[in-house]
């Protein structure tokens, strides 16, 4: 199914002086863009209807709107990176816009097509180049999904709003990836099997919030979560999937299941099993890595997310005590990774994997 998205361009758009004096160090998910895409659908009209890109406004909504009393509601992440020659990259949209489905699914919302949804991204990148920042910066989309029936009732809304944003974002580190702290969660669970854990719905971050404060107070950075059953396993930080590096050169992972099926991790298990290297979905427990780290058998930890790329792991903190990995220093295979990563991402090396979608 193909949209045709009806371009209506803002009246009055932000002035090249501000443009350049908000781009100049945008920070993250702070100064947006002049436009929005927007696809309504409505089970009575037959389905998705009125695509269109204009200017980023309000929407208006009914206090009984469905998505405000039952959180029916989905988001995605993605960002368009501009190449050295003036061109720009989309990284995997397909995978997103997959995953936008398989969300909308278990969430028991009206599953928008793949191809408008990689239309409305592109859409929004066209009408809002001129947002594009340099250097290490990229514009971030956030596509999402909200329930905007009018009603009370406990059931699937019959009305959507999708709609994608944009949001000029710097580098997420200032002077390279500094190794990150992370206080292990005994307190609190991110998913439980049959739950929402694989799903990118707001309700999983609004639950993780708790627990990231306790890590801040803790004098961490980010939260990693442990299995809902056991306590015991590792699944992913509040808002990242985690890898660790073993001496034997090996690469391990929690498993898919409860935790979101990132599309950086996705990648990364593809460019290391490329060079070579052997990469396990497995379960792996807290005390174990606690052993690995004191042994040297592990050597690295590393988060991975479309925001910060990869962020080493240097510290562990937990009400069982803390320990740090190979010094609390960023390793070798985490940075080349995450260059190896960055370099397809912005058009610096060749893309094997036919990853990147040039939008022009």
């Amino acid at each position: 199914m193909s949209m045709k998205f009806d371009i209506q361009p803002a009246s009055s758009p932000t002035s090249e002086k501000d443009r350049v004096a908000k781009l100049v160090d945008p920070g993250f998910g702070r100064v947006f863009t002049d436009h929005m895409a927007v696809v309504r659908y409505n089970q009575a009209k037959g389905g998705w209807y009125d695509a269109r890109v204009e200017a980023r406004a309000n929407f208006q909504l009914d206090p009984a709107g469905a998505v405000l009393h039952y959180a029916q509601e989905i988001f995605e992440g993605l960002k368009a990176y501009k190449r050295d020659d003036g061109g720009v990259n989309l990284f995997r949209p397909d995978a997103n816009a997959r995953r936008f489905k398989d969300s909308a699914d278990r969430m028991a919302m009206a599953q928008i097509p793949e191809d408008v949804f990689i239309e409305a991204v592109e859409q929004v990148v066209r009408i809002d180049r001129a947002w594009m920042p340099g250097g290490e910066g990229s514009l971030y989309l956030r596509p999402f999904m909200i329930a905007s029936e009018t009603f009370l009732g406990v059931k699937p809304s019959s009305e959507y709003i999708f709609a994608v944003i944009a949001s000029p974002v710097g580098s997420y580190f200032k002077g390279g990836p500094a190794p990150v702290s992370i206080w292990v969660s005994e307190n609190y669970t991110r998913a439980a099997i049959g739950g929402t854990g694989a799903v990118k719905c707001g309700g999983n971050y609004a639950a993780s919030l708790r627990a990231q404060a306790e890590a801040i107070q803790h004098g961490c950075d980010q939260v990693v979560f442990l299995d809902a059953v056991e306590r015991r396993y590792i699944e992913e930080l509040g808002g990242m999937n985690v890898f660790f590096v073993f001496d034997d050169g090996s690469l391990s992972t929690p498993p898919l299941g409860t935790i979101l099926p990132g599309i950086t991790r996705d990648s990364i298990i593809a460019l290391a099993r490329d060079a070579g290297k052997t990469v396990r979905e497995e379960p792996y427990s807290l005390d174990q890595w606690r052993k690995d780290a004191a042994s040297g058998r592990l050597k690295e930890a590393f988060a991975c997310g479309t925001a910060a790329v990869i962020s080493p792991i240097g510290k562990v903190r937990s009400v069982s005590g803390d320990f740090e990995i190979s010094g609390g220093a960023a390793g070798p295979v985490a940075m080349g990774l995450r260059k190896q990563l960055v370099d397809i991402q912005y058009g610096r090396t060749n893309d094997p994997h036919n990853w990147i979608r040039k939008v022009f």
